[in-house]
């Protein structure tokens, strides 16, 4: 449901100078967001005031009338110059009374043209004075704007009765007035989605979802004692499977030629500590950091390959294997940063994601929606961001966010592709690498966190959605 909220539009008159209008946007104490619009008054030249488009309308009717007496009496002339010249058509001579009409006819008919040229250009000049009037405000306005999920959205109204709160823009009083409607709470729409064949599909809304807003500052878990740490992904699964909990965390060392551990952490405290309650050893050995844990299975890329595999944790059993077609691999598209980064998992409120690039793509990130049990793709989304240009990435809500540096302590979020409404967006949402060599940046949808391994250092940060 689309919160009731109270949109406030304050129109300041008397400004000084030929001043632009303004916008602002401010929250309230009761947590509702008051939008302000200031204008100069209706005496500028863009905005003219009522009396003077009707006085020019006015001059322009006459002034069109005039012309239109005139034209009428061309066209008699013209008509019994036309019976004249029929009655002397057997003369000869080009000075003959006939050519003489004939010369005259042509001359008429000219300046017959152009009156019903200049006639028009009077008939578009008198709709335009028209439309530059500045209306009042109705009693029942209605508003056809309809939102899109995690980009600008507009509630629309629907009214059955006139809304007895709204109230009229007053010419007369050139002071201070504020214009208040309140917004009525309806149901959000389902949401379309297009897939690169072009087929479209409906996507249910997601509680809690929302565009990412802010991050905060990272708060460090901690800290790789060797060389094997330098990056690595840890984790936690959103849906996890018994025995395992929501508490549970698993770690990657990825510095190595055959990577195969997995570490498990019962809690967070045991994970400060740094002292794993259980190590898997992994049939495949893991390429870089784009792991993830969900509903008790490790989704990872096999060491070498554009192989995805899925290992169930409670078996130790490598489930599903599958290639993922035209991915490069192995250092073609990686991350900015490097690290033979060039296949990524994700997971948000959606389900299961993987992101990487084709030759086919030309280098630009590619986003796939994945069914965790088979890892076939669902549905794949071609960007307009190259793969090498950015540090790293992640998903919420069905959006791609990206990160513009991994060594920069004062890095940015900034960019979105939202795969809802097939619309890309330019952010500058800060994001601290406190420690200067960010290797791996994911989302967990079950605490609204993102995990990070910044250069040794495993840290968490804070984020703000905004509402729907």
């Amino acid at each position: 449901m689309i919160s009731s909220s109270l949109l406030t539009l304050a129109f300041l008159l008397g400004a000084s100078g030929q001043s632009p209008p303004t916008f602002s946007r401010s929250p309230s104490r009761d947590g509702r967001c008051i939008y302000s619009f200031t204008v100069p008054s209706p005496d500028q030249a863009s905005c003219s005031e009522p009396g003077e488009v009707l006085a020019a309308v006015r001059e322009l009717q006459r002034e069109r009338a005039a012309q239109q007496r005139e034209l009428e009496s061309l066209g008699d002339r013209l008509r019994l110059l036309e019976t004249k010249s029929q009655r002397e058509a057997g003369a000869q001579s080009p000075l003959s009374p006939s050519a003489k009409h004939r010369e005259e006819v042509r001359r008429l008919q000219l300046e017959k043209l152009q009156l019903l040229r200049w006639l028009e250009s009077v008939k578009q000049e008198n709709i335009h004075l028209r439309a530059k009037q500045c209306p009042t405000v109705p009693d029942t306005p209605q508003d056809s704007h309809q939102g899109k999920q995690g980009f600008s959205s507009t509630p629309s109204r629907q009214k059955t009765q006139p809304d007895r709160g709204a109230s009229n823009w007053s010419f007369e009083n050139p002071g201070y007035q504020e214009l208040k409607s309140e917004i009525t709470e309806i149901p959000a729409p389902r949401l379309k989605q297009r897939n690169d064949s072009g087929l479209s599909t409906t996507t249910p809304q997601i509680s809690g979802c929302g565009m990412l807003e802010w991050v905060g500052d990272p708060a460090t878990f901690q800290k790789a004692d060797n060389i094997a740490g330098k990056y690595g992904v840890w984790m936690k699964d959103p849906e996890p499977v018994t025995p395992h909990t929501r508490e549970t965390i698993w770690r990657i060392n990825a510095v190595g030629t055959d990577i195969r551990e997995l570490y498990e952490y019962s809690d967070l405290d045991q994970f400060m500590r740094g002292y794993p309650n259980k190590v898997y050893l992994l049939q495949e050995p893991v390429e870089s950091t784009g792991s993830v844990i969900y509903r008790g299975s490790l989704y990872y890329q096999k060491r070498r390959s554009r192989t995805l595999l899925r290992y169930e944790i409670k078996t130790g059993a490598i489930l599903v294997r599958k290639d993922l077609p035209s991915a490069g691999f192995r250092g073609v598209y990686p991350y900015s940063w490097g690290g033979y980064t060039d296949i990524d998992f994700a997971v948000d409120e959606l389900g299961l994601w993987v992101t990487y690039s084709t030759n086919q793509a030309h280098g630009a990130i590619v986003i796939s929606k994945l069914d965790p049990n088979s890892l076939e793709i669902q549905q794949t989304w071609t960007t307009t961001i190259r793969r090498r240009s950015v540090a790293n990435t992640f998903m919420i809500c069905g959006i791609l966010y990206t990160l513009n540096s991994y060594s920069n302590r004062n890095a940015i979020i900034n960019f979105a592709y939202n795969t809802n409404t097939n619309s890309s967006k330019v952010l500058n949402i800060p994001f601290e690498n406190r420690y200067q060599y960010n290797s791996m940046t994911d989302y967990n949808p079950a605490e609204k966190k993102i995990l990070a391994w910044d250069n040794y250092n495993l840290v968490m940060y804070d984020i703000r959605l905004s509402k729907i």
